[in-house]
């Protein structure tokens, strides 16, 4: 009987291993949706079905099986937030509809939709386990589904920008005949063309200036003979047009090279380029009105491509900032908004973003009315890549820490998933465990994370046990766990690199030897002011310089 039983187990657990795979190897909501419509009717033989989606607050269906169109848009308008169960507008379309099981989708306490399923072929109930198989179906997919809504929302976001963009390139190309926001390239060939055109030129060259550096465009001159002599002068000093005559006293080097004219091309009174110019074919001299008209010509096209070089600058960070706040919610939404209350454990945590989004993670999962899962991550990189990998994360430990399955295995099933959905040479440093109320036990595994603190009597022990990061390689050696009898007033700091790697305006690093004084300073006082003052102290330290990585920090202290 217990083999059948574990049998089952395993059988429950590859399913729901496929079908966490399936829905994570996609961000399209509609996929999405119907593999877990189809998932919760195929293992229920349920006849009908629908999931309705939180949309600004408002309950939408959004997938449906089994239920005619005019039936679905009788869905009634409820809130989010609302228990659905006791609405009797729902009641009447679950009772005109032949539904008789539902179940919310959850990520982080947020009602994320419903799910409702029609009666089974066989006409029987749904049974406490079914509804229990149920809600894992649904915490694997909370997490999937609101990744691919934020996702759609950037989409749409993309395709205005990208529409916006299309407008104004076709305004550029109207008004490229005024020089304004056209390619660079483009400026300059008709830059020059103009020149030529106008004053029947041979020799000449146009140069660009970033900083020290010489750009030069389209040169009829020897570039090597400019370069150097150019070098020899402080050309950014040229803010007036010079004649042949100033050329031959100033630059005569330059003159000999059978340059003339050189007029500087201005931005705000700054000299950005050089128009150089040599005799004319019809040997006629410039005057100053043929000055004055190259000085002009010259500004127009040097401003135009200045122009053009800020606006793909503030595209770019447009876009960038857009990718980071989408991450910054993925990010927010993964950690929990309430912790379990325990008698024998005091928790605290906390995660404060930098300006570049990581891939710092926590979790505190409640199992049992005596156990509880904490864990802390890392991802590498930034961005939301890191994010959408830290939401993978979350749902299959939220998926594998339920099933009973030992801390090293569990944490080692947890790598090949990774592993096998990795791609792009991404890892996870990662420590876990799981906290017992009653025998104030606490069993953990560390996966190249940083060693947690167990602070007792005035030392420090270091939570080193484990293996490898995580998503390098398939696990070839199980990982270890460690039991350890946690005694009264012992203390536990977790912590990511971004406390220990803080960094001051000196370019000074916090250091893991600054937190591990620090902790034992603190350990009389309460976890939320362990965490307080570690926080404080980091922030005191940096003293408002810009830091790369997240904070996270986690304290556990026993009573």
């Amino acid at each position: 009987m217990q083999d059948n039983d574990n049998l089952k187990v395993k059988r429950n657990l590859t399913a729901l291993v496929e079908f966490s795979r399936v829905i994570n190897s996609s961000l399209d909501l509609n996929f999405i949706l119907n593999n877990v419509l189809l998932t919760c009717l195929g293992k229920f033989l349920a006849t009908r079905g629908i999931i309705a989606l939180n949309i600004k607050g408002k309950l939408q269906v959004k997938s449906y099986k089994g239920i005619n169109e005019e039936s679905i848009s009788l869905f009634p308008d409820i809130d989010a937030t609302e228990n659905c169960n006791e609405n009797d507008d729902f009641k009447k379309f679950f009772t005109d509809n032949n539904l008789l099981a539902s179940e919310k989708i959850s990520s982080s306490n947020e009602c994320v939709g419903i799910v409702c399923l029609g009666e089974k072929l066989n006409r029987q109930d749904y049974t406490r386990d079914d509804l229990d198989f149920l809600k894992t179906i649904l915490n694997i997919s909370a997490s999937a589904i609101q990744n691919s809504m934020i996702v759609d929302e950037l989409k749409i976001v993309n395709r205005e920008l990208d529409s916006r963009i299309q407008r104004l390139s076709s305004l550029f190309e109207l008004s490229k005949e005024f020089g304004l926001f056209s390619e660079s390239t483009k400026v300059t060939r008709l830059l020059i063309f103009a020149l030529i055109g106008q004053f029947l030129v041979q020799k000449y060259a146009l140069l660009r200036f970033e900083g020290n550096d010489i750009e030069v465009i389209e040169p009829k001159l020897p570039v090597d003979e400019l370069l150097s002599n150019l070098r020899k002068i402080d050309y950014h000093q040229i803010t007036t047009s010079l004649n042949r005559e100033q050329v031959a006293l100033l630059f005569p080097s330059l003159y000999e090279m059978g340059i003339e004219v050189i007029v500087p091309m201005q931005i705000q009174g700054k000299t950005k380029g050089l128009i150089i110019l040599g005799k004319r074919i019809n040997n006629i001299d410039y005057t100053d009105a043929d000055i004055e008209f190259i000085f002009s010509v010259g500004s127009l096209a040097i401003i135009s491509m200045e122009n053009r070089r800020l606006f793909r600058e503030a595209l770019e960070k447009h876009k960038m900032e857009e990718e980071l706040d989408i991450a910054r919610e993925i990010q927010r939404n993964l950690l929990p908004q309430k912790f379990p209350s325990l008698s024998n454990f005091d928790i605290a945590a906390v995660n404060v973003s930098s300006k570049q989004v990581g891939g710092d993670y926590y979790d505190i999962i409640e199992l049992d009315e005596n156990d509880c899962v904490v864990a802390i991550a890392d991802v590498s990189g930034k961005g939301v890549p890191a994010s959408l990998m830290m939401a993978n994360m979350q749902a299959f430990l939220q998926v594998i820490c339920r099933q009973n399955i030992p801390l090293g295995v569990a944490t080692g099933l947890i790598n090949d998933l990774i592993s096998k959905n990795t791609t792009d040479g991404r890892f996870i440093t990662f420590f876990w465990g799981t906290l017992n109320n009653l025998d104030k036990t606490f069993e953990y595994v560390n996966a190249g994370h940083n060693p947690p603190l167990l602070i007792r009597d005035g030392k420090i022990i270091k939570l080193e046990i484990g293996g490898m990061i995580l998503g390098v390689m398939k696990t070839l050696m199980q990982y270890r766990s460690e039991k350890i009898q946690l005694m009264k007033d012992d203390v536990i700091v977790m912590f990511t690199d971004g406390i220990s790697e803080a960094m001051n305006k000196k370019g000074e690093e916090f250091s893991d030897a600054a937190l591990e004084k620090l902790s034992l300073e603190s350990v009389g006082d309460t976890s939320e002011n362990i965490m307080k003052k570690i926080q404080s102290e980091v922030q005191k330290f940096t003293d408002g310089a810009n830091q790369s990585d997240d904070i996270t920090l986690v304290v556990i202290k026993v009573k």
